[in-house]
Parts: structure tokens; sequence; C-alpha cells
């Protein structure tokens, strides 16, 4: 159903973001982070990694994790840092588990609207959406980072219809989207380009995004086939383990 075509700059996407012969290649990235409000979270209490939930007197907000796909990546991501993976999500769960038992678990779903009206005191979030939440909201009254000590990467990919009418453009288009300038503009939207590593971003666009540095411990999903049997069984394991322990 798809023919291949790869761009120019094929040689700086990395190999675990593309087919091999060019079917597919992720554009941007979305990594889980957390978002954090400063206005009720004091600096010395920001959480920097899944270890440091454990210890805080905030409630931490995940949103619904039977319905959305931040919410489920977010446990992936918090299994991750507890040396789990996609096939032992029970790490991720054990520490919501906790949370919830603590009263500190939010129901509330991490959104532009819950986030301005200050019912989220740490939201887990893709990294891009917490970046656009912040600015439109008030970018000194919150922090995205991402967790130091594990968190989970996905993407975003095209692909080319192998009957399209008008392939050339479409190759045209994904060469453009592989471009400095094609990544330049994903940055603006707050995405972080697949290229990033490679790229002299200007600075205004480059504070829209988070230091690279900070995505030392991200690490994409290395097997896509038990993630997708383990996320169709996590919204019954939530329910079990986790939502219970605020009943």
């Amino acid at each position: 159903m798809t023919q291949p075509y790869k761009p120019s700059t094929w040689d700086q996407v990395p190999s675990w973001a593309k087919d091999q012969d060019g079917h597919w290649a992720l554009a941007y990235t979305g990594t889980i982070a957390f978002i954090i409000n400063k206005q009720l979270v004091k600096e010395a209490d920001i959480p920097r990694t899944w270890h440091d939930l454990e210890k805080g007197k905030y409630k931490v907000a995940i949103g619904d994790v039977g319905t959305a796909a931040q919410a489920a990546n977010g446990v992936l991501a918090a299994a991750i840092a507890y040396q789990g993976d996609e096939k032992n999500i029970e790490p991720g769960l054990q520490l919501f588990t906790k949370l919830a038992q603590q009263k500190r678990l939010s129901l509330a779903n991490p959104t532009i609207q819950t986030l301005e009206k200050g019912e989220i005191e740490v939201g887990v979030v893709w990294d891009f959406n917490g970046l656009s939440y912040r600015e439109q909201i008030d970018p000194k009254r919150f922090e995205v980072l991402i967790p130091s000590d594990g968190t989970v990467m996905s993407g975003y990919t095209t692909i080319i219809n192998k009957y399209a009418k008008h392939p050339n453009a479409a190759k045209l288009t994904r060469e453009y989207i592989f471009s400095d300038a094609g990544q330049t503009n994903l940055a603006i939207g707050h995405a972080r380009p697949i290229r990033a590593e490679h790229l002299k971003l200007p600075a205004e666009v480059q504070a829209k995004l988070l230091p690279n540095e900070q995505y030392k411990a991200a690490q994409p999903i290395k097997d896509a086939a038990a993630w997708e049997a383990t996320s169709k069984a996590l919204p019954q394991k939530w329910q079990e383990q986790v939502i219970i322990e605020m009943e």
C-alpha cells in the first residue's frame, strides 16, 4: 500500500525511527514529560524523576488511562523508570497505586483548561503538549521537564500511497518535512524534530523546546507488538489495581 522515498537528510534520522527501505520515517517525537504548576508546588518540591513523585505532597494527574494514548504511555514511562518495559507494566501500575493509596492521584485530565484553572499541580503529558500549554497560559507559571530516571518516546510518521495520482508531490512534501526548514517549522509548534541533534535552530525557536540533554534517559518503544497487547489490557488493570484504591 506504500511506496518508499528517502529524503536527502535520511542519514540523520535514527535507525529506530525509520523503515530501512524508506516506506516510513518519524518526522517528530513525543516524549512523556511532567508539567508542574509552580504556584502550587514549591521550587524545592518540584519532581525531576518518577521516584520523586513517591515523596511529594502534591497531587499527580495523568488523565484517563483507559482512553488516552498520552495517559497509557505515561504508565509505560513510569514502568521504564522502575525497570519495567512494554511487556511488564507492573512497576508503573505500582507507582500510581501508591499515589492512589496516599490520596495523591488526581483524576483530572491535564488539559489547557484544567491547568489554567489551577486544578493540576503535577501533570503527566507529552512534551509538546506541556510546552504548548505553558506558552499559551503563562510561561512563568509552569515548568516542563523530562524525568531523568527514564521515560518513553513515541513518534509521528508519514506514508506515501503506492497508488497516489501525484506521488512526486508527496515525495517533495516528505523532502520538505525532513529539511532544516520543515524541521524548524515543527519546532515552532513545540514538536521535537527527529533531526533535533543535527539542527542549529534560531534561539527563539530553540526556546520553544526542551534542551537535548534532557532526553538522555528517553527511550523509544522497543517492542511494538508487546506494547499493543499490554496497552489493550492496561485499562482493566488500571481499574482493578489503581482506581479501586481511590474508592
